[in-house]
């Protein structure tokens, strides 16, 4: 068997799966594109296995090593998919921007950056501050 006809679908494949991570917005579609190119990275692993004929068929081992945690990642993202899905009403990557924690300004800036000279009401802090960099 030629080398080059598995390599090249995997490289096609691998291709693919990496368009599809830059280019798709649902966090369903990305998570199909990462196992495009797991399993690209599969099809290598074999192909070169059988081309070296490896006593120890290794490239076969790390495969199945692959695919466990191809598995175990599938699971957790899909957890993580449906949670955002419940919370949220869409799966869109562009919207899980959102979902990071914002300062609400329930503290003084003196307890958010730790430094001594903003200590007090934190207006002063924010004067002497903008003194120092005009």
């Amino acid at each position: 068997m030629h080398l080059a006809y598995p390599a090249v679908l995997a490289a096609l494949l691998f291709c693919t799966g990496l368009y599809g991570v830059l280019a798709r917005r649902n966090a369903i579609l990305v998570l199909m594109s990462v196992e495009l190119m797991l399993n690209a990275v599969n099809l290598n692993l074999v192909a070169f296995d059988v081309w070296l004929r490896d006593t120890l068929h290794s490239g076969q081992a790390l495969t199945l090593f692959t695919i466990a945690i191809a598995a175990a990642e599938i699971g957790i993202g899909l957890a993580i998919v449906l949670a955002v899905y419940r919370n949220r009403g869409s799966s869109a990557i562009d919207r899980l921007r959102d979902t990071a924690e914002t300062d609400t300004g329930t503290g003084t800036d003196a307890e958010t950056d730790g430094h001594p000279a903003t200590a007090g009401n934190g207006t002063a802090g924010h004067t002497k501050n903008a003194e120092a960099t005009a």
